[in-house]
């Protein structure tokens, strides 16, 4: 008894540090997947994320629309997944042993007229990837259509710094946030201006951030925590000429 009150506390107590540190990573869990947006990917362009051309915007064809179990209104914008088609669940249309890492870009909405094991999918509380085809195309037969799989989040290695899209109109900044290593999603992001103090943004859509500041004029610098709880201070991200419309990208990554 006393050997497993202590396996218990050790146990808690591990978990707990996780829990404070931010760790978002854990075991896998269990899903099913179907694809969407055509072989080249191109149905998979835009999106509830605000990435708009994924190509571009350095995501590619490895991207999905999760659910609404998995989507969090957005939170879950630039995570990274680790994907394997269930070979156990499914011989027929899985490719065994195979994987894909994959970065939510994208909502798949429920659709509750039809039956969650007959169609809808994504309906909740269902864990569900709409994948993009090319990536679906890693682990399963075209043919299957639909697949069970396992997944689990993982740190996303992105290429070059955060990048910043500003837009909006004079007192109305709305941002968007792409390119975020590790993570890939955030907590919480403040904006200063080189005249002002740090003021809080909130989360406009997806990966849009606002604020409701009249900047215009000013360096603008970004204070930004993602979901593992490390934070990053961009300095002087847009020089005090910018414009709406600008994107800027930033030497820091996390």
């Amino acid at each position: 008894m006393a050997k497993a009150a202590f396996a218990l506390a050790i146990l808690l107590q591990s978990s707990y540090f996780l829990f404070i540190n931010g760790n978002p990573y854990g075991a896998s869990v269990s899903g099913h997947g179907t694809f969407y947006g055509g072989s080249d990917a191109s149905g998979t362009m835009g999106g509830a994320c605000g990435y708009g051309n994924l190509y571009s915007a350095g995501y590619g064809t490895n991207t999905a629309a999760l659910s609404t179990a998995l989507f969090k209104d957005g939170a879950s914008c630039g995570e990274c997944y680790k994907i394997t088609c269930d070979y156990s669940k499914d011989n027929k249309w899985c490719l065994k042993g195979k994987s894909v890492t994959i970065t939510a870009t994208n909502f798949c909405p429920p659709n509750y007229d039809l039956p969650n094991d007959n169609g809808g999918w994504c309906n909740p509380p269902l864990k569900h990837f709409d994948m993009a085809q090319p990536a679906w195309e890693e682990i399963g037969i075209y043919r299957g259509g639909i697949v069970p799989v396992t997944f689990r989040r993982v740190p996303c290695n992105k290429n070059g710094g955060v990048r910043f899209a500003i837009n909006g109109r004079n007192y109305f900044e709305l941002v968007l946030i792409s390119n975020i290593g590790n993570a890939g999603s955030i907590q919480s992001v403040y904006i200063k201006g080189s005249k002002t103090d740090w003021m809080a943004m909130s989360r406009n859509w997806g990966a849009n951030w606002q604020s409701n500041s009249y900047l215009n004029g000013q360096a603008l610098f970004f204070k930004m925590t993602t979901t593992d709880g490390k934070m990053q201070i961009f300095q002087n991200i847009a020089p005090s000429n910018w414009q709406f419309g600008q994107t800027f990208s930033s030497k820091v990554q996390f």
